[in-house]
This record gives C-alpha cells, sequence and structure tokens, in this order.
C-alpha cells in the first residue's frame, strides 16, 4: 500500500500538486489509524494530508478516482455489455459453463489456449487486469506523453497481450466444438460471443491507455484543454465548456494579477537612473555610493462597460464581464452598463453577490433593461450619453462589446461621438469577423470613426490579449 500510496504522490506532483515527503509521511500515519475499507474515508485522509489549496481539490478528486477506482471496474464493465448483446434466450452462464468442462477434455481433444483467451472465455477479469497491466508496461506505457500516442501504445499492448492470437484460438475452439455437436443455436451465439470480447478487450486496454495519460500528464492534458477552449468560438461554447471556461478565465486573470504585482513592486522601488547616479558620485571618483531612483507613477484607468448582452453575444459578454470584474484592482473604478434596446447600469449587481452570480443576473438584464427584444445600438448610446455621460473623463477608458446589428434603426453614431470626446480612450469589441461589419444590418462601419481600438473577439484568446494589452501596456 506505501508503494501504491508514494507513486499516488509523484503522479499529484506532476499535476502540479505540492506535496512535501512530510506531507506523505503524514498520510502513511492516518491510514495506520484510519479504515482503508471505506472509500470516503479513504479519500478524505489522503486529501486533508495533500491537498493545502482549494484550487487544488478537484484536480486531486480527478486523479483520487482515476488511480484509486481501479480499471478492475471499467473492466467489468466492457465485458458486461458483451455478454449483454447475447440473443435474450440463450443463458450466458451456462454457455462458459459447458465450454469450462469441454477444457478439461484429454488434452489434444481441444487446442491449447493462451492465458488470455482462457481468462476471456472464463471471465477472470482478475487475470484479465493482470496481464494488460502486464503487457502495457512491456510496451513502454510510463513514456506516454500526449492522446496523439494512445494508438500507438493501444496497438502496442495489444500486440504483447497476444490478442490476434487469442482471437485465432477461440475462433478455432469455436470450430471444434461446432464439431463435437454444438447445437446451431448455442455455435452461433459463442461466435457473436467471441467478436464481442475481442471489441472489449480492444476497448479495455484503450481504455487503460487513456487512463494512463490522463494520471502521468495531468499537467500537459490540462493545458491542452485550456489551449483548446482559448480558441474555441464563444458561439459554440457547451454548458459544460462554459463551466470550465470560468476557471480558465480565473487562471489568467490571477497571471495578470501576478504580473501587476511585480510592476508595482518596481515602480514602489523606481528605476536606476544612471545618468544622475554617476553624476551624483563625482565627488566619490564615480564610485556609486549614493544610488539615485527614477520613480514614474502610473494612474490606474476608469473603466466603463457598455455591453450587449442580447443573445448572440451573450457568452462574450459573459467572461468579458468576469475577466474586468476579476482585475478590478486593476481599475480606479469599474461601471456596468447593459443594453439590448434599453440601457441601464448593474454596477450595484457587483457589490451585492459573487462575481459568477452577478453575471449571470446581469446576463438576464439585472431587472433594468428587457432582454427579449431586438438590438438597438443607436437607443442605447443615446440613453448613456443623456443620463451617464457625466462618469466619463479624461482618466476613463469605455470598453463597448457588441456585434453592432443595429436591425436598421438609425445607429446614432454621434452620441458615440459624444462619449469619444470625453473619453481617454474607445475600445470597441465585436465577435463577429470585420469582413461582416457594416454589411446587412450591421452599422460597425459608422463607429469605427470614434474609436481607438476596434477588434474582433470571438474567443478567449483574443479576449485575453485584448484586457493584457489595456491593462498591462
Amino acid at each position: 500500500m506505501q508503494n501504491r500510496i508514494l507513486e499516488f504522490t509523484n503522479i499529484l506532483r506532476r499535476a502540479g500538486i505540492r506535496v512535501s515527503t512530510a506531507e506523505a509521511l503524514d498520510a502513511f500515519r492516518a491510514l495506520e489509524v484510519l479504515s482503508i475499507d471505506d472509500r470516503e474515508v479513504f479519500r478524505d485522509a489522503l486529501g486533508a494530508t495533500m491537498v493545502k489549496r482549494a484550487a487544488d481539490v478537484s484536480i486531486f478528486n480527478e486523479l483520487f478516482d482515476l488511480f484509486w477506482s481501479g480499471f478492475y471496474h471499467s473492466l467489468r464493465e466492457s465485458f458486461d455489455q458483451a455478454s449483454a448483446g447475447l440473443p435474450e434466450r440463450m443463458d450466458y452462464e451456462a454457455l462458459l459453463r459447458q465450454i469450462a468442462e469441454l477444457l478439461q477434455a484429454p488434452e489434444g481433444e481441444f487446442p491449447a489456449l493462451s492465458d488470455l483467451a482462457r481468462a476471456m472465455l472464463t471471465g477472470d477479469l482478475g487475470q484479465l487486469e493482470s496481464l494488460i497491466r502486464s503487457a502495457a508496461e512491456g510496451a513502454g506505457i510510463e513514456r506516454i506523453e500526449n492522446f496523439l500516442q494512445v494508438g500507438f501504445f493501444s496497438r502496442r499492448t495489444l500486440e504483447g497481450l497476444g490478442a490476434e492470437r487469442a482471437a485465432g484460438e477461440l475462433r478455432e475452439l469455436s470450430d471444434r466444438l461446432r464439431a463435437a455437436g454444438m447445437s446451431p443455436d448455442e455455435s452461433e451465439a459463442l461466435s457473436s460471443l467471441i467478436d464481442r470480447l475481442m471489441d472489449a478487450i480492444r476497448n479495455s486496454v484503450r481504455n487503460f491507455t487513456e487512463r494512463e495519460i490522463q494520471q502521468r500528464n495531468h499537467d500537459y492534458m490540462e493545458k491542452f484543454r485550456q489551449e483548446t477552449l482559448l480558441e474555441k468560438s464563444f458561439y459554440h461554447l457547451t454548458e459544460d465548456e462554459v463551466r470550465k471556461m470560468r476557471e480558465v478565465v480565473e487562471r489568467l486573470a490571477q497571471k495578470i494579477k501576478n504580473i501587476l504585482t511585480i510592476r508595482r513592486k518596481r515602480m514602489k522601488r523606481g528605476k536606476l537612473d544612471l545618468h544622475q547616479t554617476l553624476r551624483r558620485n563625482m565627488s566619490h571618483g564615480g564610485i556609486p555610493f549614493e544610488m539615485i531612483w527614477k520613480h514614474r507613477k502610473k494612474d490606474r484607468p476608469k473603466l466603463v462597460i457598455l455591453c450587449d448582452v442580447s443573445s448572440s453575444v451573450a457568452n462574450v459578454s459573459r467572461f468579458m464581464l468576469q475577466f474586468c470584474y476579476s482585475l478590478q484592482e486593476a481599475f480606479t473604478k469599474i461601471r456596468s452598463f447593459i443594453f439590448v434596446a434599453e440601457l441601464g447600469e448593474v454596477t450595484h449587481l457587483f457589490k451585492d453577490a459573487e462575481i459568477s452570480d452577478s453575471i449571470e443576473r446581469a446576463l438576464q438584464g439585472g431587472g433594468v433593461v428587457n432582454v427579449y427584444t431586438r438590438s438597438n445600438f443607436g437607443n442605447a448610446f443615446y440613453a448613456f450619453t443623456q443620463n451617464y455621460l457625466a462618469a466619463v473623463d479624461k482618466k476613463t477608458t469605455v470598453l463597448v462589446l457588441g456585434d453592432a446589428r443595429n436591425n436598421y434603426n438609425d445607429p446614432k453614431a454621434w452620441c458615440l461621438r459624444e462619449i469619444h470626446s470625453k473619453a481617454k480612450n474607445v475600445i470597441w469589441l465585436n465577435p463577429e469577423n470585420p469582413s461582416a461589419w457594416g454589411f446587412g444590418d450591421s452599422v460597425m462601419n459608422r463607429y469605427t470613426p470614434f474609436v481607438e481600438v476596434a477588434e474582433e473577439c470571438r474567443n478567449l484568446r483574443q479576449l485575453s490579449n485584448l484586457i493584457d494589452g489595456l491593462i498591462l501596456r
């Protein structure tokens, strides 16, 4: 058991969870007084001694299930499905008993079966698991690095397992049993069973290989999944991907926070002024006894967000709001407005609840706008200039998110011009490709003269780069 715990500890470390030697020893001591027969107690004991950060809990739980749930249960499911495909009138257990009796016949009457073929026929799942693990080790499964290698290592494992040879043995056995007097129905059922057992063994080997890569390269796979999400269009996200995307946004926001923290420390100390340092130390023969630092204060900008929450851009709005409020310490002040045709302020939502809850309320209109109407950008901008223009000054960055599909209404571009004249800068993020701007009911071409930056933003990588440029440059 200690060796298995040490192996599990190494898997956690490769996944980015910091587990010290002392913590591994604590796990050993905990298991000396706790029952390992109770799965939940066992999980809690390992988690309590090895996991220190809340962010690592989900990774620990996933790896625990992969490592300790056992390949055996997956193997059982595959072989249960194989037997479930037999005709209802056939008694699977009786068929296997009959085969087992025939296999006890004098040597030479029926062909000798390999360990794999015999384990498949008799349903010895423990033996099958042992054979697959041994063949995988012989195939060098510990060298697997990414999913592109799953097919290669699965084939190598099947070859080491002797799967094709076992299939040949079973088919020859089927022919011999038919010749020995097995009924046509039973013979047909056996042939079908053999095909299904071979499919089960192939699926089980592939499943084992995939489980190994998830255990051994969890960190790599997590980065691969995140990279895939970064590039995927907001329009095509599933509900599960939206949930995972929230975690990715949190990590990206934390990364930018870390960079900001480092920059603030450097700004607090200042940058070495080489020219003034040399001048000040002329009396010391040029030896820099006294250091002179440049101090340059960088003001944090104010941020006003005008966010289209119509269904066509809801996901873009969701993640942009999450990004900005996760980084709110980078701004002096954030004020948020949502619109479809009407415009309303939702800044107060982010003071009363968690970011995720506030965003969901905002996307539903926040009680201030009707989200089930047709977009009217001109009307929203006009409402802003009439009621909220005082919120904009020369320290304010105005961030507009929307597809500029105005349903052939008056765009009132002069309203955006008024906003632009008072703001430090105006940035427009549009989830549509620039080639579509200005066509159909798009009035993006009417607004672009009054913005400093107009960029396509339809995946998380583009959004991250734009927010990064807004804050860090």
